[in-house]
């Protein structure tokens, strides 16, 4: 289980930011878990195995998929839970895991750190957003089904027994093949004043460019692990390092630099080669208005680059009928004004996908 909040932690740490609340709603109520593994989280030293995630198919009536995890402990203290791999082809997270999971010695902390570069490892293998194994999105079936699907099985998991052991939570994401992002972090927002508070302290130890607060509702919404863990009381950081379905060295370094910080806040590790964090933008993400969607089937021309500041009524971009050569462009505008925190990737374009999202600087309301 999560320490407590007398638990010993960095000086500079809330300790009322690891005291975590009572589980509410269907969690309290869910089944055992099918997923299960050899790998003692409770014993000291370094281990590596696999979560085994059951599956019956055609040719493997009673296998197993492997989700690589690594823990590492030593002695008492607080458990941080590092996750990749939720979206399959986002790349920056997965190997800066990679190099903290080879590098990191259990006498070098104090407590347990929990590694999963993979989370989802069908959709990693298969370089894709979602699981090829039953089309699941990770980050939108929280808090998921112990007898569900192969990906509402991870969820679950992850909500039902690597939750309840964390005292803090970094997942790692990046834009996918679909969109790409500025460097970034977020945080969800907490109704409790001192642990939003908190929560903005390792934001800021994270060292990106840019933070920004959101609830999800242009995305995920309830469905995330982020929203999961707010109901349990455990603290969770979300990035997005950059996208395109290609590894951005810098959103990696970023990565490793912004994990072993948060590490050091917290206690976990004592690390005196990572530097200071940079000052990041503190930002924020009201509503969906501050999305702009595709009305129309054709080829996306952006006309707003990443981090542009934008004003309401602007021109976004262009669609291009492939059909209709003849036919001008259908103009996109953007609905309110903010910095330009992403941008679709790929041209061709359908009806409803997203082009852009922006932030708005988060100023006093902080």
């Amino acid at each position: 289980m999560a320490s407590s909040s007398s638990a010993i932690c960095h000086p500079n740490a809330s300790p009322s930011f690891f005291r975590h609340a009572a589980v509410s709603g269907p969690l309290s109520m869910t089944s055992q878990t099918r997923i299960w593994t050899p790998l003692d989280f409770d014993r000291d030293g370094k281990q590596s195995d696999c979560l085994r995630l059951p599956i019956s198919t055609d040719l493997s009536a009673y296998g197993w998929v492997p989700i690589p995890v690594v823990c590492i402990k030593n002695g008492t203290g607080l458990t941080a839970v590092l996750i990749a791999g939720s979206h399959g082809d986002e790349y920056e997270g997965q190997v800066a895991l990679h190099d903290l999971a080879r590098s990191i010695q259990p006498a070098e902390i104090r407590g347990r750190i929990i590694i999963l570069p993979a989370l989802n490892s069908p959709a990693v293998g298969a370089g894709r957003r979602v699981s090829p194994m039953d089309d699941g999105n990770l980050n939108r079936l929280y808090p998921g089904r112990a007898d569900g699907s192969a990906t509402q099985m991870i969820a679950h998991y992850v909500s039902t027994v690597l939750l309840p052991m964390a005292d803090l939570v970094v997942d790692l994401h990046s834009g996918g093949r679909s969109l790409e992002y500025v460097h970034c972090a977020l945080i969800r927002p907490s109704k409790d004043p001192g642990r939003q508070k908190a929560m903005h302290e390792l934001v800021r130890a994270f060292g990106a460019p840019f933070s920004y607060v959101s609830d999800g509702r242009g995305g995920g919404g309830a469905t995330t692990l982020s929203a999961t863990a707010e109901t349990m009381g455990v603290p969770v950081l979300t990035t997005e390092l950059g996208g395109g379905g290609r590894l951005s060295v810098r959103g990696k370094s970023l990565a490793d630099a912004g994990v072993r910080r948060l590490l050091q806040i917290v206690g976990i590790r004592d690390d005196g080669t990572v530097p200071e964090a940079p000052a990041t933008r503190m930002m924020e993400v009201p509503g969906r208005e501050y999305f702009v969607y595709a009305d129309f089937n054709g080829l996306f021309e952006p006309l707003a680059n990443l981090g542009d500041e934008v004003s309401a009524g602007q021109l976004a971009g262009l669609i291009h009928s492939f059909e209709h050569p003849m036919k001008e462009p259908h103009p996109i505008r953007f609905q309110v004004s903010g910095m330009v925190a992403c941008r679709r990737f790929p041209a061709l374009t359908a009806r409803g996908d997203c082009l852009f999202g922006q932030m708005r600087d988060l100023e006093t309301r902080e």
